[in-house]
């Protein structure tokens, strides 16, 4: 059942985009919201006043790595990992469940859950649905994901059934062994790989758990854009009005405006810092990549139509010396204005929802097109 620590607020749509809020203990989220990723605790090279200071409103974190290190006991004694991160406003975590993926070379999935060999220290560990859920109790989190298997891709469709099936009966043990509903809101995620039918099966299965939200897990994960588009239109349609929506790791600019655009609330992804330190910048005019000998003495603003400490501050010239250079200030600044750039977006995706001007939402989807591929592409 729904508890009462998490709701969403359905404001307005435009089309099937919606703009709402969800409401958490540690704060509002307004809809559609960017979660920068803080696998460990931290987002990496960024603050957390910076990333207050450029609208984040609720940031992700990683149960598995946090588990692994520094551990779970560790950070409920020194107070929940708000207090341990220096983070105010909302966290939501991954249960695991896409390590069962990213780090396949070390586990070993059975019904049981899931035996993973530490890449840090090669000690074996056992994390099961009623682990990951004791985990993210002990953190404190505003909203703990179900444990599931991301599949890998490609992947047969009785390998999807199967797998689909197991992430079920995952869900099921995780409601069971919730401890603190009062304090930390469970989301359901709908898998079912690239076929159709199964992910209209397991979105009917997980939605009738009446859970605080629900999750379009399993993509990004190397399949076709057309594939993934239209497995997030089949998920959408048989999710409930009245529950926030999250998409999963997904992505480039282009791909939020349209999964936005396809009714979906939330989103996260490694992309913007990951870019960002490696000289890459999504602007208003394309991304850029910030190592190119044509900005060696270009005194010009990063992105002229940003305001972040990155652009209103150093040129393009400056920026790439740093890069070039090895220092730190050049990936800390690239990733503070690459989450400023997809804060701005989402606002910007806000704003035009609940004015119902679809001219802007326009404009909002060719920005998101040209900043997400290089000049000239």
């Amino acid at each position: 059942m729904a508890t009462p620590c998490c709701s969403f607020k359905l404001h307005s749509s435009l089309g099937r985009a919606r703009q709402g809020e969800l409401c958490l203990p540690h704060g509002v989220v307004p809809t559609p919201a960017f979660m920068p990723v803080g696998t460990r605790g931290t987002v990496r090279g960024v603050s957390p006043a910076e990333l207050s200071e450029i609208g984040t409103s609720m940031v992700l974190s990683n149960t598995y790595h946090l588990w692994v290190r520094p551990g779970h006991t560790l950070i409920q004694e020194l107070g929940g990992l708000h207090k341990f991160m220096g983070w105010e406003g909302p966290i939501l975590t991954d249960s695991g469940g896409f390590q069962v993926f990213s780090l396949k070379e070390h586990t070993k999935v059975t019904e049981k859950g899931v035996r993973f060999r530490s890449p840090h220290d090669g000690q074996f560990r056992q994390m099961t649905p009623e682990v990951s859920v004791a985990v993210q109790e002990a953190l404190g989190v505003d909203i703990a994901m179900a444990f599931d298997e991301c599949l890998e891709w490609p992947a047969t469709r009785d390998r999807a059934a199967s797998s689909m099936q197991r992430t079920t009966r995952w869900l099921q043990r995780c409601i069971d062994a919730r401890r603190h509903p009062e304090k930390t809101a469970l989301f359901g995620i709908v898998q079912g790989g690239v076929y159709p039918d199964l992910r209209s099966e397991h979105a009917a299965e997980v939605t009738d758990l009446q859970l605080d939200g629900y999750a379009i897990g399993g993509l990004s994960v190397g399949e076709d854009a057309d594939d993934r588009r239209a497995m997030v239109e089949v998920s959408e349609k048989c999710l409930p009005v009245d529950k926030v929506r999250y998409l999963m790791g997904v992505g480039h600019p282009i791909d939020i405006f349209e999964a936005v655009c396809a009714g979906i609330d939330l989103f996260d992804c490694v992309l913007p810092t990951r870019a960002g330190r490696h000289g890459q910048a999504y602007t208003s005019v394309g991304k850029l990549n910030i190592r190119n000998a044509r900005f060696t003495a270009d005194g010009e603003p990063l992105d002229p139509a940003c305001a972040c400490m990155a652009c209103s501050t150093f040129s393009r010239a400056y920026l790439r010396h740093l890069v070039k250079s090895d220092e730190l200030l050049g990936a800390r600044l690239l990733s503070l204005h690459n989450l400023a750039f997809y804060q701005a977006l989402m606002a910007r995706l806000r704003t035009a929802i609940r004015a119902g001007d679809q001219a802007e939402l326009g404009a909002i989807g060719r920005m998101a097109a040209r900043s997400s591929c290089s000049p000239g592409q």
